[in-house]
């Protein structure tokens, strides 16, 4: 079964983190979710970084606002896929996040969705492992054709709309 960690920087960040964990599951996906700071547990982040292929993890999503580094400090411990959430802030609107997140060394990448863009983390990492479970690339390109349907029918509604302007 494939399994994904989810790293927070603060719990606070769990309803950002909420909707990757749900899409996540729905895929039949086995989700680790942890409170880790790059800043307040750096021991915990390296370690837990350090361990996580061999303890069977074969993505990670790292959520983080504000300096947000803990995408790239869980990505300098391991060559697992790291994708970064940035989480919105009240100072910046999440660009500060974003930022810290995206602005990665050379050699330490971290793919990065939109800001608060939690669904979209927990679709990368079925993306990447759609590549090793062939079943969760079938699920994902039902889910796919799903969505073209519902924009098929809304068209289709707005079309009958316009008619009777």
């Amino acid at each position: 079964m494939a399994k994904v960690a989810i790293l927070m920087g603060s719990k606070s960040d769990l309803p950002v983190v909420k909707p990757a964990i749900k899409v996540l599951r729905e895929f039949g996906v086995e989700t680790h979710v942890r409170v880790l700071s790059a800043h307040r547990t750096p021991e915990a982040a390296h370690k837990f970084a350090s361990d996580a292929e061999k303890e069977g993890f074969e993505t990670i999503i790292c959520a983080a606002g504000k300096a947000a580094h803990l995408g790239g400090v869980v990505a300098a411990c391991t060559t697992l896929p790291v994708i970064g959430l940035p989480v919105k802030t009240d100072m910046m609107g999440g660009l500060d996040s974003l930022l810290s997140i995206v602005q990665m060394p050379s050699g330490i990448p971290v793919a990065t969705v939109g800001v608060n863009g939690g669904e979209n983390a927990g679709l990368l990492a079925l993306q990447i492992l759609a590549f090793r479970y062939p079943e969760i690339g079938a699920k994902l390109k039902e889910f796919k054709r799903h969505m073209a349907e519902k924009i098929a029918a809304d068209d289709a509604a707005l079309q009958g709309e316009l008619e009777t302007l």
